[in-house]
């Protein structure tokens, strides 16, 4: 099946080897991952990023295999855990920055088309988030606000 809102079709099918425990060649114990992984927080970076950067630059292939616990729940447990999810303030920022670029091209039609996407999904992801108790019931998103939580 398709995207909703890009013309590329889904990742299915695609499955990682079946690995069940850490390899032995690893580096890291999982407290100084863990460790790591807070002082990227603490910097800004987010959680994916500092997957990434765990992998590339440390050597450590899974997180979750190498200390029993993903990203996000290392974050969680140590208390450097942004307020908003991930997910929402990317796609936050992503209107932030077409909203600046449609104020200098007024007449950028297809980027107008653009911004009314991602903001549906932000507000889909808000009703979610609201539904499962992640965000407070009275929270509401607009750009004015977005760009003050965001900066």
């Amino acid at each position: 099946m398709a995207r909703m809102h890009i013309r590329r079709k889904g990742k299915s099918c695609s499955k990682h080897p079946l690995v069940t425990e850490n390899p032995e060649w690893v580096p890291l114990s999982a407290t100084e991952i863990e460790d790591l992984i807070v002082k990227m927080a603490k910097d800004g970076i987010t959680s994916a990023k500092i997957g990434l950067n765990l992998r590339d630059q440390y050597g450590v292939p899974n997180v979750k295999l190498a200390t029993g616990k993903t990203v996000t729940d290392i974050m969680k447990e140590k208390g450097v855990m942004s307020a908003l999810p991930e997910d929402l303030s990317n796609l936050m920022r992503r209107a932030i920055a077409l909203n600046v670029h449609l104020k200098n091209n007024r007449g950028d039609i297809s980027n107008k088309r653009g911004l009314q996407l991602i903001e549906a999904k932000i507000r889909r992801l808000e009703r979610y988030y609201k539904k499962n108790g992640v965000l407070p019931a009275d929270w509401k998103y607009s750009l004015s606000t977005a760009e003050l939580m965001l900066k």
